[in-house]
């Protein structure tokens, strides 16, 4: 049996979402004699099952690979370096994020305008994630 916070987890979501799916009865729990819910693990897998039929960038699969939770998909419309900082914009729906990260880590993603990517936040600091498999 799974703790709600072990649950989110594996699916790939916010503890306060599982915690607002099972008090609305999305997903069935059984509590233990001091009133904690817990999960079992097969009452994940229809949860599983449904995003294993998403594409890869709109699939949680990738959230379950990074600790980070609070990840924005878009485009890559500037990559602009200059010694060992680059800057990276990323167009998210009508918003931009603007990321400074290394010149070496833009290199390594081969990170250029039109890529997918993914700006992961964590505090005040924004990663990016390279959402597709072209390394051109």
């Amino acid at each position: 049996m799974l703790t709600p916070r072990e649950a989110s987890r594996i699916l790939g979501i916010s503890y306060p979402t599982i915690k607002n799916w099972i008090l609305s009865g999305r997903l069935k729990t059984v509590k233990t004699p001091g009133g904690h819910h817990r999960v079992a693990f097969g009452s994940l897998k229809p949860f599983l099952d449904q995003d294993a039929l998403k594409s890869d960038t709109e699939s949680r699969e990738r959230y379950r690979r990074v600790s980070g939770r609070n990840q924005l998909a878009g485009k890559v419309v500037s990559v602009r370096i200059e010694g060992f900082l680059a800057e990276v914009i990323l167009a998210i729906g009508d918003a931009q994020v603007t990321a400074i990260i290394t010149a070496a880590a833009v290199r390594e993603l081969r990170l250029k305008k039109g890529d997918t990517a993914a700006a992961l936040i964590k505090s005040t600091d924004v990663m990016i994630e390279r959402l597709d498999d072209q390394l051109s």
